[in-house]
């Protein structure tokens, strides 16, 4: 597996305005102390006044959209980054933010641009590489991001950001020692950084090495106790190692902070879906219908859920519950040959023989290799007289099967066709 690379806001930082004599700049000063209290309104306030003192100051409409797009007033935002580089081209910040607005966007060829500028006007910022190593990897051209985050680290060789960001692209490009090393100096950098951790635990998990995994998922866990990626990410741990209750316990805990997390609520829905199978093959069935009627409600759109719903019910012989359920999985899969078999199954329990043939048929469209679907229909085939075809189907049935159970009643049904004939 592959970690998905995810979007990351550019960082930059706010410059103070060193002309103390500027009448703006108390109001600067107090926008930028509102800023870093994440008090975004009262900066926009000062930011504001600041404008109104100086029209032409471009600084501080550089920073008011930086305060915008903290808000996710994107469109104000980069109405005051394109003001503040047309009052002053070569302010490099106005440039980095509005790449960091672009980038959030996914508007990765206007971020690059940005940084490129930034870098013509500034060939030696380190962080300027990093930012653009980062857009190439969201654009997905990784060898351009390794270039430019290596030649960040090579220019500021503590630049924790910038080794965060070349373990990722590693990650992504399945390099997981290289990954591992480079999220470990971000660590070292910033013993903080608890999306490193995660990152890092990911990267074991992926490795196979699941008990470092769970030592740095617990970590990021405990540095950001609503890190709802990183219960996730050790849940799937726990299921890789068989723990099933862990990992239920981890993919629940995610959806209480964050009920919409959708990767939660699929990987809780799989384990429901898991244990409930585990349920009705032991004859559990009250404790299977409970398991999977959750794990559809988690997720509507996990069609094994159904299937095995479906399943449970042709056992009970409660074949209208059982069709809708069959149906609906096929719907959402219709290219599992199995569906098509327990259908037809559910159809000879209503009596609807010709609509079990043709679904045993479907079936075998789909896997001309599946025996029990050739034997089924072969048996469906002798109930309705055709007894050239039902013959064919069990021919074919005791070639394809390495079941010797079902080999052997194959063998018998046609011995029996052969003895009455």
């Amino acid at each position: 597996m592959k970690r998905t690379l995810t979007v990351l806001l550019l960082v930059t930082v706010i410059l103070p305005i060193l002309a103390c004599s500027n009448p703006a700049q108390e109001f600067i000063d107090q926008g930028n102390a509102y800023f870093f209290q994440q008090k975004w309104n009262e900066a926009i306030s000062e930011y504001t006044k600041a404008i109104d003192a100086n029209p032409e100051l471009a600084v501080a409409y550089s920073q008011r959209g930086q305060a915008y797009a903290a808000k996710e007033d994107l469109d104000s935002a980069l109405n005051d980054f394109n003001k503040a580089i047309e009052l002053d081209p070569k302010l490099i910040e106005a440039y980095s933010h509005r790449a960091a607005l672009y980038h959030a966007q996914g508007k990765w060829d206007l971020a690059i641009g940005d940084l490129n500028k930034v870098l013509e006007l500034n060939p030696n910022l380190a962080a300027a590489y990093s930012n653009r190593g980062w857009t190439y990897a969201s654009k997905g051209e990784l060898d351009l991001a390794i270039s430019d985050l290596d030649k960040a680290i090579q220019l500021d060789p503590n630049l924790a950001e910038a080794y965060y960001n070349r373990g990722l692209v590693y990650n992504n490009k399945g390099n997981w020692d290289k990954g591992i090393a480079d999220l470990t100096r971000a660590i070292e950098l910033d013993p903080t950084n608890y999306t490193a951790y995660n990152d890092r635990g990911s990267a074991y998990t992926y490795a196979g090495k699941f008990d470092l995994a769970i030592i740095d998922l617990n970590k990021a866990i405990e540095l950001r106790p609503d890190y709802t990626l990183a219960y996730l990410n050790r849940g799937t741990v726990y299921k890789e190692q068989g723990q099933s209750e862990k990992a239920m316990a981890d993919f629940s805990k995610a959806l209480e902070i964050e009920p919409d997390f959708i990767p939660a609520r699929q990987a809780l829905a799989e384990l429901y879906a898991s244990r409930g199978y585990g349920y009705r093959v032991s004859g559990q069935n009250d404790l299977a219908e409970a398991d999977l009627k959750k794990a559809v409600e988690l997720d509507p759109n996990l069609a094994v859920a159904y299937f095995q719903l479906g399943s449970l019910y042709n056992f009970n012989g409660q074949w209208d519950l059982a069709i809708v359920n069959l149906n609906k999985a096929m719907e959402l899969d219709p290219g599992i040959a199995s569906y098509y078999v327990n259908r037809a199954y559910t159809y000879l329990g209503t009596g609807e023989i010709e609509k079990a043939i043709a679904d045993y048929s479907k079936a075998i469209e789909l896997d001309d290799t599946y025996a029990l679907a050739y034997y089924n229909r072969g048996l469906a085939y002798y109930n309705v007289g055709a007894t050239d075809k039902a013959v064919a189907d069990l021919d074919k049935a005791v070639q394809l099967s390495n079941d010797p159970d079902l080999k052997a009643a194959a063998q018998d049904r046609l011995t029996e066709i052969q003895g009455n004939e």
